[in-house]
């Protein structure tokens, strides 16, 4: 439309701009076009949808795709919210501090090209990375430092990618309580894997369960967009990168360790435990013991910090199913008899315990139990060696040793076992651990403020399975051959029948081999076990 003519006309077009966000930015905001330059800012109607929770809405949080312009509206309706009410405080701050820098670049900008007529303020106090109106109105860039805005009473926090923000957990403690007289805040991002602070709030918004509206907006919300256009910009990305910019794909975009293909593939066989038992009912079962099966146990003792847990994996060796699984907070000599109970009722499985400093408080109490079939191995090897062999060599520790040769070794193998389908997972808590374990400047770990301690107990598992037990598997057989070519056999040719004389003592040689056999078990009985 046309600018108005008189006072009259004016004071109209400003009632109703002051109303309707929408009405003001597709009307008279500008911005720049980085080919056309200046231009009028025509709203898309997701665009319009996204001003409208803004006013609807206190908190809101947005998973986008790449150049939607979201950053752009969201200027513009801070634009819109300064020029049109007194006293409004704006912080914004983004990944780097030149990218909150720019997003106030932008408002003042749209502020500055607005007719002279609309100009109702001006700005009074001019910086780079802020400025003020003359109405009271203010806004400014801030680092992602630990002080961020907490000083200040907010009227709008914008957080512009936010799954990009490191430490904004902590960061965000110190925020909310600066929107507590009434402000409002706008996060948007694109995704940035699973675990961080982006992913949690816009997960638990979808559940209903915090403050946050959710909107996402993937690549295909723009009218201008159609598959000729995804075909052409993705020719030249990632699968990991289309996901994350152009998809909205909290899985795909994160560095984890296991490869998302390999997550869904795990998601599609969860299921609930048939039994949930034990006295805290963290004990969830999904096939209790099956007689002459062979079972194997591995368990990661807690700390004690109250921050991890104490756990254990029952695997079936036969399937490599994880047929029982515990996960809970108590204490190592409880942790050491439920261990024990577990690992009898399991066709005495072979228990392995991590035998970290809280780990052999646990193995020492399994030994004083007498629990006959711990795992132990060579202190400078990590060979495997049986429980009666162990408790006699000096170089032989109980447990299995985490250090920093192990790790990437054991997680090397877990994953190896997940991508070739050698397990079988039915436990939706060992599926999340998976998805916020992450490479962290190139080692294995869970994301801040998530555990891996199932993770642990799982590798172990696969390692000792696929490693231990088939060297011991090949031991036990050449033992038996080297036994088979030490035993002679006493039998001759006998052609004697029933009732002959001689009968008896010429047929006796399978008494004498099994004499023989005895024997040798007697003077070589390290030969036999196993």
């Amino acid at each position: 439309m046309g600018y108005p003519l008189n006072k009259k006309q004016v004071m109209k077009e400003l009632l109703r701009c002051g109303k309707d966000p929408s009405y003001f930015i597709n009307t008279y905001a500008k911005i720049t076009h980085p080919q056309r330059g200046l231009i009028p800012f025509k709203l898309y109607d997701f665009q319009k949808d996204a001003i409208e929770s803004f006013q609807s809405n206190r908190f809101n949080i947005i998973l986008k795709a790449r150049q939607l312009g979201i950053s752009t509206i969201t200027a513009a309706y801070v634009a819109w919210l300064m020029l049109f009410h007194k006293e409004k405080n704006v912080l914004v701050i983004a990944t780097k501090f030149s990218t909150a820098a720019n997003l106030v670049k932008k408002v003042k900008a749209i502020i500055r090209n607005l007719p002279e007529w609309i100009n109702i303020t001006r700005v009074e106090i001019d910086n780079r990375t802020s400025f003020e109106l003359s109405n009271g109105s203010q806004i400014k860039a801030s680092s992602t430092s630990g002080d961020a805005g907490r000083s200040e009473a907010l009227s709008l926090l914008v957080i512009d990618e936010a799954a990009h923000v490191e430490g904004l957990d902590e960061l965000w403690v110190g925020l909310y309580p600066t929107l507590s007289t009434g402000g409002r805040c706008i996060a948007l991002s694109t995704p940035n894997g699973v675990g961080n602070w982006f992913h949690k709030n816009y997960a638990e918004s979808l559940e209903g369960s915090n403050d946050f509206y959710p909107m996402r907006l993937t690549w295909d919300v723009h009218p201008d967009r159609d598959r000729e256009w995804y075909d052409k910009e993705t020719k030249n990305m990632s699968r990991r990168e289309i996901a994350q910019e152009l998809e909205c794909n909290f899985n795909m975009s994160g560095e984890t360790v296991f490869h998302p293909d390999d997550l869904q593939g795990v998601e599609s066989g969860l299921t609930d435990p048939k039994y949930r038992t034990g006295f805290d009912r963290n004990n969830w079962i999904w096939e209790t013991p099956i007689p002459g099966e062979d079972y194997l146990i591995s368990a990661d003792v807690a700390r004690g910090d109250g921050k991890d847990y104490s756990v254990f994996l029952v695997f079936k060796l036969s399937t490599m199913e994880v047929v029982s699984e515990y996960r809970g907070k108590v204490t190592p000599d409880i942790f050491s008899r439920i261990l024990h109970d577990a690992s009898s009722e399991y066709n005495q499985a072979l228990l392995v315990v991590e035998n970290n400093s809280v780990g052999f408080a646990v193995l020492d109490k399994l030994v004083e139990f007498e629990y006959p079939n711990l795992y132990y191995s060579i202190k400078s090897t990590h060979e495997y060696v049986e429980q009666y062999l162990g408790e006699q060599q000096s170089n032989a520790i109980a447990g299995f040793t985490m250090s920093q040769r192990t790790r990437p070794i054991i997680i090397s193998k877990l994953e190896e076992f997940v991508r070739n389908k050698l397990i079988t997972l039915y436990s939706r808590r060992i599926h999340s651990e998976m998805k916020t374990f992450i490479w962290n400047h190139g080692r294995p770990e869970a994301m801040r403020s998530y555990n891996d301690d199932l993770i642990m107990a799982l590798a172990i598992g696969c390692w000792v399975r696929d490693t231990a037990l088939t060297e011991n598997k090949k031991s036990v057989e050449y033992r038996k051959a080297f036994l088979d070519g030490m035993t002679r056999s006493s039998s001759v040719l006998n052609t004697s029948i029933k009732g002959m004389a001689g009968y008896k003592a010429s047929n006796s040689s399978i008494a004498d081999a099994a004499k023989v056999q005895r024997k040798n078990m007697e003077e070589f009985p390290w030969l036999f076990k196993g």
